[in-house]
């Protein structure tokens, strides 16, 4: 058998994204128009996938669907991106994830409403680690908790660089932290974390966990990180967001083209955050999706 051989294998949510744009957030029991419908494909690694192949970097994905309509969806999506979806398995006669987004162009916000797929999760046992083996990064976003794990094991032990995405304080996440070697957390996150609404005291806690870099994502503020011990911090790039819908996802996929490209840390970050500053100035998290020749004009600027 012909050995498969990808740059990034991401384990994660896939799903299907319906956003719509609304002036501003209704109250309850109140009818509210939305306008510029669009229908897009979604999920954290799954989009960062997307954006990692839009920059020519070979990526596989492996995740569940439904046998549904947005299970075909989803799988054709990332087959457009040229992505290996051989790890995608079809759960038949149950439904795929799915989330319905309101975004708020004026405040620069948005409120997703989602379902998580509704078959049995990914377990380790499905999971094809000779891809894992031949990787180069290994990006997960711990929602299928124990193959998040065991991939991440079988990652470290074969010195395949592990970053996770951190949206959300479940089950398991910290213990992907003590396994993995860049750990991107949401500012969601790092309160549910600490407490307490300060991200550098989160940064400084999860590096006790063993990542040797951590990060929390600040939205309009930017972002705080440790490299080391060292500490990075930076404000957003300024623009007026129509949609956040895919930011953090893009970012992390920045970061990870920075691993893959030897950049220092502080380049990785540059990138990253430009990256999903670009994604607001579109409806969802894929459209805006910029190209390295927006990069590099910005770079030379610079």
């Amino acid at each position: 058998m012909k050995k498969r051989i990808f740059k990034v294998f991401g384990l994660g949510q896939c799903c299907l994204d319906y956003i719509g744009k609304i002036f501003s957030y209704p109250p309850s029991d109140t009818k509210c128009e939305f306008s510029d419908l669009v229908i897009q494909g979604g999920g954290p690694v799954a989009t960062a996938m997307v954006a990692l192949a839009r920059w020519g970097v070979s990526c596989a994905f492996a995740g569940v669907v439904g046998d549904d309509r947005f299970g075909d969806m989803i799988k054709s999506s990332l087959d457009e991106e040229k992505i290996d979806t051989g790890g995608i398995l079809v759960r038949n006669g149950f439904g795929s994830q799915f989330a319905f987004i309101v975004a708020e162009p004026g405040f620069g916000r948005r409120t997703i409403f989602w379902r998580r797929p509704t078959g049995p999760s990914l377990s380790p046992e499905e999971i094809d680690y000779r891809i894992i083996h031949n990787a180069k990064v290994f990006h997960t976003d711990g929602i299928f908790t124990e193959a998040s794990l065991a991939a991440c094991k079988v990652a470290k032990k074969a010195g395949v660089r592990v970053v996770v995405d951190a949206g959300s304080l479940r089950e398991g996440m910290l213990e992907l932290a003590r396994l993995s070697d860049y750990f991107l957390a949401s500012e969601t996150f790092a309160k549910a974390f600490i407490g307490e609404d300060k991200p550098l005291d989160a940064c400084i806690k999860l590096a006790e966990l063993g990542p040797d870099v951590v990060g929390v994502t600040l939205g309009p503020k930017g972002y705080i990180a440790l490299d080391r011990g060292r500490i990075i911090e930076r404000p957003a790039y300024p623009v007026e967001a129509v949609d956040t819908t895919g930011c953090g996802d893009v970012f992390h996929a920045g970061f990870i083209y920075g691993l893959l490209e030897n950049w220092n840390v502080d380049k990785c970050f540059d990138f990253a955050a430009w990256a999903g500053a670009m994604v607001s100035l579109r409806l969802g998290g894929r459209a805006g999706i910029p190209t390295l020749e927006d990069w590099n004009q910005v770079a030379n600027v610079e």
